[in-house]
């Protein structure tokens, strides 16, 4: 497997919608090999973050790359990046296997290379998945959302984006995402950006943490430098103080 280890930057980056802002980031830069999380409450601008970067959404200024490629003028970067934000990102009148097929064939896999590398979800499909002679439709939540974040990781992309992994999963297949994303990692080098409410899991899981709130990085801590549990737990501690203070 060719790897190399992709880097994401965000410059002077500005959303808004109305009278609200969305995100804005001067400077922002994710080296290539980090598991970064990105946390903050409802709102705080983690999913336009992924929106821009994908350009799925236009900023209203700066610019976002992958790779050195800026995201907005090139396509060069969809052949190394796997991302899965929501069900919109899926094709759900098809099967789940026929799905992996359309993925495989789309990045250049044949069956046998779909097949082998579909064993490295096993644990995660838990037999729930393929073989159901289901429509991804009428799958659970929980298992479209596997079918989502198998489908972008089935090329062996250098960058994976994934907006709230956890959501929907049991425990037991949160913890196999888990273990899938963090040997993924350290068998390829791929740089991960992940966002989530499950503070447990991504602390666990990632090597840097972004606090977002009202689209601004507040705080932007790195294992063995800081105790970010510590400094996560006080500020939404203090959040919610000030929550129930305005009610």
């Amino acid at each position: 497997m060719k790897t190399w280890q992709v880097s994401v930057q965000l410059d002077n980056v500005k959303k808004t919608f109305g009278d609200k802002v969305a995100l804005s980031i001067d400077n922002f830069k994710i080296e290539g090999g980090e598991i970064l999380g990105l946390v903050g409450n409802n709102g705080a601008g983690k999913t336009t973050m992924f929106r821009i970067l994908l350009d799925l959404l236009k900023a209203d200024l700066g610019e976002a790359r992958i790779d050195n490629i800026l995201t907005s003028e090139s396509e060069d970067w969809k052949a190394f990046t796997g991302a899965y934000l929501d069900s919109g990102f899926l094709i759900d009148y098809l099967t789940p296997e026929e799905y992996f097929a359309f993925v495989g064939k789309v990045n250049g896999l044949n069956k046998d290379d779909i097949d082998t590398r579909l064993k490295r979800f096993q644990d995660l499909m838990n037999g729930e998945v393929m073989g159901q002679d289901k429509l991804i439709r009428n799958l659970s939540a929980g298992n479209k959302q596997k079918v989502g974040i198998i489908a972008a990781m089935l090329h062996n992309p250098q960058l994976i984006i994934l907006d709230e992994p956890f959501n929907f999963l049991d425990p037991s297949s949160q913890l196999a995402i888990k273990y899938i994303l963090e040997e993924y990692n350290k068998e390829t080098g791929a740089t991960i950006l992940v966002s989530s409410h499950n503070l447990s899991h991504t602390l666990e899981i990632c090597t840097r943490v972004a606090l977002l709130e009202h689209g601004e990085i507040i705080k932007d801590m790195r294992k063995g430098e800081t105790d970010i549990n510590a400094e996560l737990e006080q500020y939404f501690e203090s959040s919610l103080h000030h929550e129930t203070q305005n009610v």
